[in-house]
C-alpha cells in the first residue's frame, strides 16, 4: 500500500497517544525505575519482574510410566534409516541426568561421516534463547537493566515514531514487543544486505502497534541486543557468548557465525531436496549476519549441558531467580497455537518471554523454541515440573523429525497417545541396551551419563 505524510503523520500521532496512556497507565510507583542519561528518572512498563523462588524447589515430578528413551532414539534410528533426513541429534536430559545425547545417520551425502554426539549443527533461532540468557547474565551482575533504553547505548538507534524509539528497551527487543511487523527485513537479510544497514532502515519500517502493546517476531531488530552487549561491555557479543557460557557449562563444541561452524572437526552439512534425493550444499552465511538471533552452532554433547543449565542444574552459571525470569511471557503470541497440527492439538495458550516461548501443553508449562535456516531444523524444550529437557537437531529442511517431540512429551506426560510421528518401530523394550563400544553409522553418541555437575 502506497504511503502518504498525511497517512504518516496520522500513524505517529496514533503511536505517540499510545505510548502516553501506556505510560499513564503503567508508570505507578510500583513500577521499576530506571536512570537513564543525565539522571532523570522514568518509570519502565511491562518489563520483567523478580520471580519469587522458594527457598527449597519442589520435588520433579516423575515421568509417566511407559517412558523408554531407546524407543525415542529408534524412532530417530529409523528416520534416517528411512531417508526422511541425512542426519539428526536427539537430546534427552532428566532430573540432572544426560539420558541420551547421540547421533543418527550422516553428516553429508556426498562424503558421509556418521552423526555424533559431537556433530555440530547450526541452530538457527534456538540461538535467541542465547541472547535472552546473556543479557540475563548481565542484568544479573548489574551491567544492564531489562528495562535499560537502547537508544541510551545506540545514540543512532531509531524508530519511525520518536516516542517509540525512547520507549524501548533490553527486555522489549527479546520480547519482540517493539512494534515492528513480524520479520521486519528479513528479505533484505536473505538477499545479503548487511545487518548495519538494516538497522539503520529501521528508522523507516511501519510500526503496527506502539511498543509492548504487540507482538512482532524479528530477527534484525533482535540481534540490536547484540549491539547493546558490546556498548555495555566492550566486548563482542560471540566473545561474550563464549566466556559466559559456552565455557563455563562445558559446550566444547559449541562456537558462533559461519567461521564457528566450518572450523568444527566434525559438522553437518545442510541439505534441501533435489531430483535424486537430498542435495549437500554450503552453509548460506545470510542469518549469521545476525548473530543473537541465530548465529550459534552446537552438538547433541552441548545441548545436554544447556538443556541441564536451563532446568536449574547450574546455579553457579544460571541462578534460579534468572530461569524463572527468562522464562516469565511478557507478551502473547496467539498465533502459534494456528501452528503445525501438534499445537492445534495440545496448546491452549502461548506466550513470548526472553528468548523464549511458553506454552500451555495439555495443562503443563512447556519452554519451547524452534530454530529453521536453509538445511537446517531444529527444536527444544523444557518441562520444569518434570526436570526434564529435549533438543532435536537435524540436516535438511524435511518437517518429519519435528513429530518427534510432542511424541516424547506426550509419553512424558502420560497424554493420549497421538501418531505425530509416521513410522513404524517393532517392541521398543527389544531394543532396551547400553550404548555400543563402537557406535556405528546412525547411532553414536550416549545414553544415561551423569551430567557437568555443578560445584556442590
Amino acid at each position: 500500500m502506497k504511503d502518504d505524510a498525511n497517512g504518516r503523520s496520522r500513524a505517529n500521532r496514533r503511536i505517540a497517544a499510545s505510548v502516553l496512556l501506556l505510560t499513564l497507565t503503567l508508570g505507578a510507583p510500583a513500577q521499576t525505575a530506571l536512570r537513564a542519561e543525565g539522571g532523570a528518572q522514568r518509570a519502565a512498563a511491562g518489563q520483567p519482574a523478580p520471580a519469587a523462588i522458594p527457598r527449597r524447589p519442589p520435588p520433579a515430578l516423575p515421568l509417566a510410566p511407559g517412558f523408554d528413551v531407546a524407543h525415542f532414539e529408534l524412532m530417530a534410528q529409523q528416520l534416517v534409516a528411512d531417508q526422511r533426513v541425512p542426519g539428526m541429534a536427539l537430546t534427552i536430559v532428566h532430573n540432572g541426568r544426560v539420558l541420551s545425547a547421540r547421533g543418527y545417520g550422516i553428516t553429508d551425502t556426498r562424503a558421509p561421516e556418521p552423526v555424533d554426539a559431537h556433530t555440530v549443527f547450526r541452530l538457527a533461532s534456538l540461538s535467541k534463547a542465547f541472547a535472552g540468557t546473556l543479557a540475563g547474565m548481565l542484568v544479573h551482575d548489574g551491567t544492564l537493566r531489562w528495562d535499560s533504553r537502547v537508544v541510551d547505548y545506540l545514540p543512532s538507534f531509531r524508530l519511525r515514531d520518536p516516542y517509540a524509539t525512547q520507549e524501548i528497551t533490553v527486555a522489549d527487543v527479546l520480547s519482540h514487543r517493539l512494534g515492528l511487523s513480524h520479520n521486519t527485513y528479513d528479505r533484505d537479510l536473505e538477499r545479503y544486505v548487511d545487518y548495519h544497514t538494516l538497522t539503520q532502515k529501521l528508522s523507516n519500517a511501519p510500526l503496527a502497534c506502539a511498543p509492548r502493546t504487540c507482538y512482532g517476531y524479528q530477527n534484525v531488530a533482535f540481534s540490536l541486543i547484540g549491539d547493546v552487549v558490546f556498548a555495555a561491555t566492550g566486548d563482542f557479543y560471540a566473545q561474550q557468548v563464549q566466556r559466559r557460557i559456552f565455557k563455563p557449562l562445558g559446550m566444547n563444541d559449541a562456537s558462533i557465525g559461519l567461521e564457528g561452524i566450518l572450523a568444527s572437526p566434525r559438522w553437518a552439512r545442510p541439505h534441501v531436496h533435489g531430483r535424486g534425493g537430498w542435495v549437500s550444499l554450503t552453509p548460506k552465511p545470510t542469518y549469521y549476519q545476525v548473530q543473537p538471533a541465530a548465529g550459534v552452532n552446537a552438538s547433541a554433547s552441548d545441548m545436554a549441558q544447556w538443556l541441564l543449565a536451563q532446568l536449574g542444574h547450574r546455579q553457579d552459571v544460571l541462578p534460579a531467580p534468572l530461569l524463572a525470569t527468562l522464562h516469565q511471557p511478557l507478551v502473547d503470541t496467539p498465533g502459534e497455537i494456528r501452528g503445525s497440527s501438534w499445537r492445534r492439538t495440545r496448546l491452549t495458550s502461548a506466550g513470548y518471554a526472553l528468548g523464549w516461548r511458553v506454552y500451555d501443553y495439555a495443562g503443563h508449562r512447556v519452554v519451547f523454541h524452534g530454530g529453521a535456516v536453509q538445511g537446517y531444523r531444529g527444536l527444544v524444550a523444557l518441562v520444569p515440573e518434570q526436570d526434564l529437557g529435549i533438543a532435536i537437531l537435524w540436516n535438511s529442511e524435511s518437517a518429519q523429525p519435528s513429530g518427534l517431540l510432542p511424541t516424547i512429551l506426550d509419553r512424558a506426560l502420560g497424554l493420549p497417545p497421538e501418531r505425530w510421528l509416521d513410522v513404524e518401530i517393532e517392541d521398543p523394550t527389544l531394543y532396551v541396551q547400553a550404548a555400543p563400544a563402537t557406535p556405528g553409522v546412525g547411532d553414536a553418541g550416549a545414553t544415561a551419563t551423569k551430567a557437568n555437575a555443578s560445584p556442590e
